[in-house]
């Protein structure tokens, strides 16, 4: 499930020898937070230095920002984007300029990443490239199911965004690890949700037209 190369990096923007797919995840956004300018950073700027693992950081965070209820709607709404560009099979996340270049207070992301760092470490000890499957219908099949959990995000229930927003962090997770197993876990989760809200709704609409007669 490596990700393509083919990409360079917007105009200006070098990108860090640690960003090479080989190194961990962790050490990749250690060395992000070590390179990020002082005052602020954009996402054009974040997914130049990715490059190859743009897409899984992409949606690793935005995953993080959708356990937030206020933030959790406008979350499921960005992830529409990458999304429909994994089933695409792009070859990296191209965001409206608008979006791009759009400013984030560098120690609000450094804040992030440093929550997540921490459990990217820990999981690393267990995750690992392993089942390896195609990538381009593994990119393809990620991007369906995450287009789904965001759609399921904008849903008005309460807590319901946790779980959604923890299952597209594991599917993260085991994009950039390449883990087939996890990602087999996660898409299984998934699964689970969208039968349980299947079920939700189909509930809701039952009792609207008992209570119509």
């Amino acid at each position: 499930m490596r990700e393509l190369m083919d990409r360079s990096p917007p105009a200006g923007i070098v990108v860090p020898r640690g960003a090479e797919p080989q190194l961990p995840t962790s050490v990749v956004l250690e060395r992000l937070i070590r390179d990020a300018p002082a005052d602020y950073v954009t996402l054009a700027w974040l997914m130049g230095h990715l490059r190859t693992r743009s897409f899984g950081v992409i949606l690793l965070l935005l995953g993080v920002c959708g356990l937030l209820p206020v933030v959790s709607p406008v979350a499921g709404l960005m992830l529409a984007i990458p999304a429909f560009q994994m089933i695409r099979a792009h070859p990296a996340p191209m965001f409206p300029r608008r979006v791009a270049e759009r400013r984030v207070a560098t120690d609000k992301l450094t804040a992030m990443l440093k929550r997540i760092i921490p459990a990217l470490r820990y999981l690393e000890h267990f995750i690992r490239p392993r089942w390896p499957t195609p990538f381009e219908i593994t990119k393809r099949v990620i991007g369906g199911f995450v287009l789904l959990l965001g759609v399921c995000l904008l849903a008005p229930l309460p807590l319901s965004n946790i779980p959604i927003s923890l299952t597209i962090v594991l599917m993260a997770f085991a994009y950039l690890a390449e883990d087939g197993i996890l990602l087999a876990l996660a898409l299984a989760i998934a699964l689970g949700l969208f039968a349980v809200g299947a079920v939700a709704l189909w509930s809701m609409v039952a009792a609207g037209v008992w209570l119509a007669r």
